[in-house]
């Protein structure tokens, strides 16, 4: 499967959020899977890191917008670049080109993701696939929105996410749901 993995751009080596997105890309890529991120650096960078490292195929969904902002390039674990003009571009193409979107921890980018990805499937604009948020901060924000903003998120749509605490038992979701799917 292509699995998209969001996440922020903070984490850098030796931290442990990029510690666990190393593990997660290499977790991906022993069982087969293509990885698409956006293509830079933190959790972009680790998950490409620890999915080529296990021989796995990275792609890299990058963009001018995003480089005009900040100055950065690639980074040397992508190994096949999709190339976007604009940052909405990129979020289609890491959105519509994935069979399984796995959110870490991250900031308003990821949150951008993780909506957009969720909302393109309850409008049924994007067929169902697993959308795996990682982390209790993730819990915790939605629990929020559950609880405070009750009555705009029926069960249904409540039901397209799915939460998981580490990125091992995020990967069981996601092998369950291949079978069971």
């Amino acid at each position: 499967m292509n699995i998209t993995v969001f996440g922020g751009s903070q984490p850098r080596e030796g931290e442990s959020a990029f510690e666990e997105a190393l593990l997660l890309g290499r977790l991906l890529a022993q069982r087969g899977h293509t990885v698409l991120t956006g293509g830079y650096i933190g959790t972009m960078e680790a998950v490409s890191r620890g999915a080529q490292e296990a021989g796995g195929h990275v792609i890299g969904v990058t963009c001018e917008e995003i480089e005009n902002w900040r100055k950065v390039a690639p980074n040397r674990w992508v190994k096949e670049e999709w190339r976007k003009k604009t940052l909405i571009e990129r979020l289609q193409a890491l959105i519509e080109g994935c069979d399984a979107a796995l959110a870490l921890p991250g900031g308003p980018g990821t949150l951008t993701e993780i909506a957009l990805t969720w909302n393109l499937m309850i409008v049924e604009s994007l067929h169902r696939r697993p959308l795996i948020l990682i982390g209790d901060g993730w819990q915790s924000v939605f629990d929020q929105v559950f609880t405070k903003l009750d009555g705009y998120t029926p069960a249904h749509q409540r039901e397209l996410l799915s939460f998981a605490p580490d990125v091992q038992t995020a990967v069981k979701q996601l092998e369950s749901w291949k079978v069971a799917g």
